[in-house]
């Protein structure tokens, strides 16, 4: 079994088995013509259940070949240009590199001693961030597992600098339409169900300003304390970015914490066209980026940076095993003093050799064509008689519903989207998401893969009409 350990006296087995897995994936890209297979749970389950993992193969082809029937025949491929679903970009190719070099050297970013250079790196890509976001001279911060994660570990810092040790005072302000996490940050940080205070958005689905400061005002006059305003650049759901210099102002006016989760919308960093959309994130206390979302990274690539590096001492424990209080006054650089995490990847690597090998430029001038496209979705959307979309893009994303001409209960139609969208995932001739807009059900493109074209777009939405149409004519039929 010893043969199996990657070291000095096993790397042609290891180039061997790297490189049969490389061609198969390679293989496997190569023959995609569509974004899934369709299969069924009641497909695919027994084929996995009937594995008997206490009886191995001891061969890595044969690996392989079971591997093709149980996974890779059936993933859902983000690369294909009619996947529109959610928000996974397809992944370019230096930070796949990056991938395969961190997982065979394994590094882990928490302590000095088991990283050298991998810290560095990381610390330069924070700075080189946060210089892109204008955090200043004192930011810092720390690559993270993802927005969620990033999310929490900023509303904790927020809820350590506020001005009272009594949390059922404390109240986060995030609009209507913002992450989930939001909240999910609140319980875990042993906050009451009502510190999410919800801010109505626009028609635009950006969080109101007036709203805001009537809530902050009311906050106020009853004793309660602002802890933090979550603005979102790049909602989920719309990609709408809320009015960040505003909403700055008021913060600054109240005492709150700004924190900006941008986790989409962090492609604009390195935007040459769309720079100016999250103009006002320079005066956030916090900012959360998924380099996995908008700069075609593999998952996991995330951070959360900070204005002033000293809040992230709210992280910040000593062991006397791992990191030692003498390392600080030693200038040993341990980046688990930053982190919510302990052993963590070097997930860094893969945004390092990316910039290198591309640069932020070419980075960015991928998330402009897929900006592109969406501004040329919705005028498409905009002018088809068949659909009704809600908002003008400002960044990639497009929510709309198929309204047919003879039906007016909104009930029907909403059995109509919710079948269009199964039916098209069970063809697997493309996937798209949903969401609920004022109760409604609505569907969703995200688009983030530049190979995309209004011709997918076209082509898609068709496929939607006719599995719409289908199922309002079976309905019919049963009716009668």
């Amino acid at each position: 079994m010893r043969s199996h350990l990657l070291n000095d006296t096993t790397t042609e087995h290891y180039r061997r088995s790297v490189t049969e897995g490389v061609e198969r994936v390679a293989a496997k890209l190569a023959a995609t013509d569509r974004p899934f297979t369709g299969v069924t749970v009641d497909d695919l389950a027994p084929r996995i259940d009937a594995i008997d993992l206490d009886q191995p193969l001891r061969d890595t082809t044969a690996v392989l070949d079971e591997l093709e029937d149980v996974y890779l025949r059936d993933a859902v491929y983000f690369h294909h240009p009619r996947y529109l679903a959610h928000l996974n970009c397809p992944v370019v190719i230096p930070a796949v590199l990056g991938e395969a070099v961190l997982s065979a050297v394994n590094s882990s970013l928490d302590t000095w001693d088991q990283s050298a250079g991998g810290t560095l790196i990381e610390r330069k890509l924070i700075d080189w961030t946060a210089a892109r976001i204008g955090l200043g001279p004192a930011a810092d911060g720390v690559f993270t597992s993802g927005g969620t994660q990033s999310n929490l570990q900023a509303l904790l810092l927020a809820r350590e600098e506020a001005k009272t040790q009594d949390l059922a005072k404390l109240r986060v302000f995030a609009s209507e339409v913002s992450h989930f996490s939001v909240q999910k940050s609140a319980k875990l940080l042993g906050l009451g169900p009502e510190a999410v205070v919800a801010v109505p958005v626009d028609h635009d689905k950006r969080m109101q300003t007036v709203a805001l400061a009537h809530e902050l005002e009311r906050c106020a006059e009853v004793g309660l304390v602002p802890m933090a305003v979550v603005a979102t650049a790049g909602t989920t759901d719309f990609g709408s970015i809320d009015p960040l210099p505003e909403i700055a102002g008021l913060c600054e006016q109240y005492g709150a914490w700004m924190h900006v989760d941008a986790a989409y919308g962090c492609g604009l960093l390195a935007s040459l066209k769309y720079r100016h959309r999250i103009d006002g994130i320079e005066r956030a206390d916090s900012v959360t980026v998924d380099y996995h979302k908008s700069f075609f990274q593999p998952v996991s690539s995330s951070a959360v940076l900070v204005r002033d590096a000293a809040t992230l001492r709210h992280a910040t424990y000593h062991a006397e095993y791992l990191n030692p209080r003498r390392m600080v006054t030693e200038r040993i650089p341990n980046q688990v003093d930053k982190s919510l995490q302990t052993t963590r990847r070097f997930d860094a690597l893969k945004l390092w050799m990316t910039l290198r090998v591309m640069g932020a430029d070419g980075i960015g001038a991928l998330f402009d064509e897929v900006c592109d496209l969406a501004a040329e979705g919705w005028k498409l959307l905009a002018a088809d008689p068949r659909f009704d979309v809600v908002v003008e893009p400002s960044l990639s994303t497009l929510v709309f519903r198929y309204i047919p001409a003879a039906v007016t209960d909104p009930a029907e139609i909403d059995r109509a989207n919710l079948y269009a969208r199964k039916a098209l995932f069970a063809s697997g001739d493309a996937v798209v998401a949903g969401t609920k807009v004022a109760g409604r059900h609505y569907l969703k493109f995200t688009l983030l893969n530049p190979e995309t074209t209004t011709a997918d777009i076209t082509a898609v939405l068709d496929l939607i009409a006719g599995h719409a149409e289908q199922y309002l004519g079976e309905s019919l039929d049963r009716a009668c």
